[in-house]
């Protein structure tokens, strides 16, 4: 499929997702929005894909924010829909079914810090910036912002950026858990594919229901979630990736998963 703002492009099990308008410094309008669903679907249709990487083209954004040359002009109901519209996108990467890594390569601003809190975790580059800056321009997050970073950082930060708007440093988002890690942006991808690889390396049946259980238990209470936990443990063992792991294992060979 040909795409206007992003490029989709595969690498054996690793996929990359490049939002790619960096004139507009990678901003978020709606034709943007359908495209990033698209490309999830594309990618999603991909049976041997075990690890999603979105990054922004260009040196300077990952996603520098939502278009304000379009919102601007929006009405109340207009606002409520591309609202709606922006979390939808970011529900599709929250729950995508394999692990997407942020590879946050410069300016994260508004929707670019809620397109990456979206993700699985978050690695950036030393020149990255992270913010959430709509206050500034008399409204605020709409993209989720106001619910997934209390979850990450706690209210207390959480309202500290929201309310301030500031923009924080690479090494700033790190020291306050937003960010994993931060590399040199010249080796920023080189390193995020090392991960993705290692990642991909693993029993996808299990990182599947891993990731399936971490989110649908954050919110739960303990003993419920637990109980999760020991349900989709037991799924896990009618899959072939479990046996063939565990007979590895005992062969003292690397296994050789096959997703299923």
């Amino acid at each position: 499929m040909e795409y206007k703002n992003i490029l989709l492009s595969f690498e054996g099990e690793i996929g990359i997702l490049t939002i790619n308008r960096p004139k507009a410094l990678n901003a978020l309008n709606t034709e943007t929005l359908q495209e990033i669903q698209l490309g999830l679907q594309e990618a999603k249709e991909q049976s041997n894909l075990k690890v999603l990487i979105l990054t922004g083209g260009g040196e300077k954004a990952f996603v520098a924010g939502a278009d304000i040359a379009q919102m601007k002009e929006m009405n109340s109901i207009e606002a409520l829909n591309f609202s709606k519209m922006g979390h939808h996108t970011l529900k599709m990467i929250q729950d995508f079914h394999c692990p997407v890594i942020a590879a946050v390569n410069g300016f994260a601003l508004g929707g670019g810090t809620e397109i990456a809190l979206a993700c699985d975790f978050i690695y950036a580059s030393e020149n990255a910036k992270f913010g959430l800056p709509e206050v500034t321009l008399g409204i605020f997050p709409g993209f989720g912002g106001t619910q997934r970073l209390p979850r990450l950082i706690g209210k207390g930060k959480a309202k500290e950026l929201i309310f301030t708007g500031k923009m924080i440093t690479a090494q700033e988002a790190f020291q306050i858990g937003i960010v994993n890690k931060v590399f040199p942006q010249v080796s920023l991808m080189e390193e995020t594919k090392k991960v993705a690889l290692q990642i991909a390396a693993n029993g996808a049946v299990g990182i599947r229901l891993a990731k399936m259980v971490v989110d649908s238990g954050f919110n739960m209470d303990l003993t419920e979630a637990c109980h999760l936990e020991s349900y989709a443990f037991g799924i896990g063992f009618a899959s072939e990736d479990q046996k063939e792991g565990m007979q590895a294992f005992i062969e003292k060979r690397k296994p050789v998963f096959k997703g299923r």
